[in-house]
């Protein structure tokens, strides 16, 4: 028996080479994190979720606290936005740190929903 609680839990990439497969995916930018999204093109399969935080974002105090924080936006609220089969890498900024809670959470949820828009070429920038 499944309960509702099941369905939206989320897994965990654990080892090198699954973070480094996401990376194949597209990129979403937003002003507090990075998420990286790839489609394992297993509809069956739960949603996966990893964190990063790089050593020039602070000491280990300051990176937990970001981690810590991103982990808490998905789990309250991200995690049921994420699609199964699919594969998300949260790469965190230094701006997280201080941004409001529910500013994150707002964030995230959107960068999990909307993809980004294609960009446009500069004007000017084709050749005759």
């Amino acid at each position: 028996m499944t309960s509702e609680k099941d369905k939206s839990t989320v897994g965990r990439l654990k080892s090198r080479p699954q973070f480094l497969a996401v990376r194949a995916g597209e990129a979403r930018k937003g002003p507090h994190f990075l998420l990286e999204v790839l489609d394992r093109k297993d509809p069956e399969g739960e949603a996966r979720v990893g964190f990063t935080v790089t050593k020039k974002h602070g000491n280990a105090v300051e990176r937990n606290r970001m981690r810590r924080r991103l982990k808490e936006a998905v789990r309250l609220s991200a995690g049921f936005a994420m699609k199964p089969g699919h594969d998300y890498v949260i790469v965190a900024r230094r701006d997280l740190l201080n941004a409001p809670f529910d500013a994150l959470t707002r964030g995230l949820q959107d960068r999990i929903e909307n993809k980004p828009k294609p960009k446009r070429p500069p004007a000017g920038s084709r050749k005759p």
